[in-house]
């Protein structure tokens, strides 16, 4: 073990001697103040305690289940479609997202996220280490406060994912994981906030449903910006190594999908229902949508296109799936699908970046797409939230739409630029032409001889 790899597990030991030992003081300030209150306590059980409904819990716990599932489902999706000598690399990138990712929300995320409101931006230290769990959310009073914090955790897991689909191929794990690290903590969770937990966003007016903007925007301009930023792979012209685990990994997606949409109803209920439709709709149009252009423009459909359309569609019915009818889901489907398809084949060739696997071209331009279009199709008759006209409800997802954009495209160029010039982004051209598989993890996905 050379000087530098000693210096960096030492620095790793002392940070989680110093979570640890943070956590261990933080549980035990919570036990010694409610000691005393405990006979009390038990006295008063039968008045105090609070009453959760059953059913709405059982499926936010069924649907928590399905969106963790996504992410795997985005790692086949990814990994069928990098070169075979990258593969395992994108498997950990997404797997270490959700390692990452967990620990991170339920000691800092959560409460940065859905704390109390400071001045619209940031939530509060009342979640810190997960204190103050006893008592129901005030945005999902009817499940256990630790189920919504689950729920939510999955979402915020699966956001960092996204971004790797832009820098796949190139970036260095352990760059991958301090970004992921920072993103997670200065990007997301402010967002998060913003939008769901109590900032100005959410108190103007602004309507997503799933995490259009939450997710897929913030996460779509910050690969946009990993890709200028980390720039253009030596051999960027490479054919998909296993689509058939690809389409794997979409089918897990769109089933995942019913839990991201669905579960956003935060009950077992009508708007949940609607949710599920409107998401089956949207995603059934896109990809045939796609098809179509193919079809049309390119003489033939081809299954890389299908699912480009799926995941197109079912990125631009999130932030609307419960604002919407299933008819205009429809439009949202075709629209949205129709535009990626420009941007991804049109587009991208004409600038010249390189968006490895289209994370921007598809959840980027998807995200926006739909969050927009949620301000002209949101109906009152499908959710009372819907209060202003389609005029003014668009305006204000114009707003909710580019702040958060801008903010995220910003925000990752100056943590990419920070990673770069202390340890530096990308691989060298031996490694990357080598493959990450065996020069990041000393491992092949084949054994077998071609």
């Amino acid at each position: 073990m050379n000087t530098i790899q000693f210096w960096k597990m030492g620095a790793i030991f002392m940070a989680l001697i110093c979570i640890f030992s943070f956590s261990i003081h933080a549980q035990a300030q919570v036990l010694e103040a409610t000691a005393p209150m405990e006979e009390s306590a038990v006295k008063a059980s039968s008045i105090e305690a609070p009453v959760y409904n059953t059913g709405d819990t059982a499926w936010i716990l069924a649907s928590s289940s399905f969106v963790l599932l996504m992410t795997p489902g985005l790692a086949f999706f990814y990994g069928g479609l990098v070169r075979r000598e990258n593969i395992l690399s994108v498997l950990m990138q997404c797997f270490m997202a959700m390692c990452l990712v967990t620990l991170l929300w339920v000691t800092l995320g959560y409460t940065l996220a859905f704390g109390t409101d400071k001045a619209g931006l940031i939530g509060g230290w009342d979640y810190l280490f997960l204190r103050g769990m006893d008592k129901p959310s005030s945005l999902a009073p009817n499940i256990p406060h630790i189920v919504f914090m689950a729920f939510q955790m999955k979402f915020a897991i699966i956001a960092p994912a996204l971004i790797a689909g832009a820098y796949a191929e190139r970036m260095k794990f352990i760059s991958f994981c301090i970004f992921t690290v920072l993103w997670s903590l200065l990007i997301y969770s402010p967002i998060c906030h913003w939008v769901w937990g109590g900032g100005f966003l959410g108190k103007d007016g602004a309507l997503d449903f799933a995490g259009g903007a939450v997710v897929h925007v913030s996460a779509g301009v910050a690969a946009l910006a990993a890709a200028l930023m980390i720039g253009k792979r030596k051999n960027p012209i490479s054919p998909p190594h296993n689509l058939p685990l690809a389409i794997l990994g979409a089918g897990l997606l769109w089933f995942g999908w019913f839990g991201f949409n669905g579960g956003s109803a935060l009950g077992a209920n009508v708007l949940a229902g609607i949710a599920l439709v409107t998401t089956q709709v949207a995603t059934a149009a896109a990809g045939l949508a796609w098809s179509v252009m193919d079809w049309v423009f390119h003489k033939r459909p081809t299954t890389l296109g299908m699912i480009s359309g799926v995941v197109a569609g079912l990125v631009a019915i999130t932030p609307s799936a419960g604002f919407v009818t299933p008819m205009a889901a429809i439009w949202i489907g075709v629209i949205s699908s129709v535009a990626c398809w420009l941007m991804v084949t049109v587009v991208k060739v004409k600038l010249g970046y390189d968006d490895t696997l289209d994370a921007f071209g598809i959840h980027g331009i998807g995200g926006i797409i739909g969050a927009l279009l949620t301000g002209v199709f949101a109906s009152a008759l499908v959710n009372p939230l819907v209060t202003r006209p389609p005029s003014e409800q668009f305006m204000i997802q114009l707003k909710a739409t580019f702040i958060p954009a801008i903010f995220s495209f910003v925000g990752s160029v100056i943590l990419f630029k920070i990673i770069d010039m202390t340890i530096g982004l990308r691989v060298d051209e031996r490694d990357e032409r080598t493959g990450l598989d065996l020069t990041q993890h000393k491992e092949n996905a084949y054994t077998g001889l071609d």
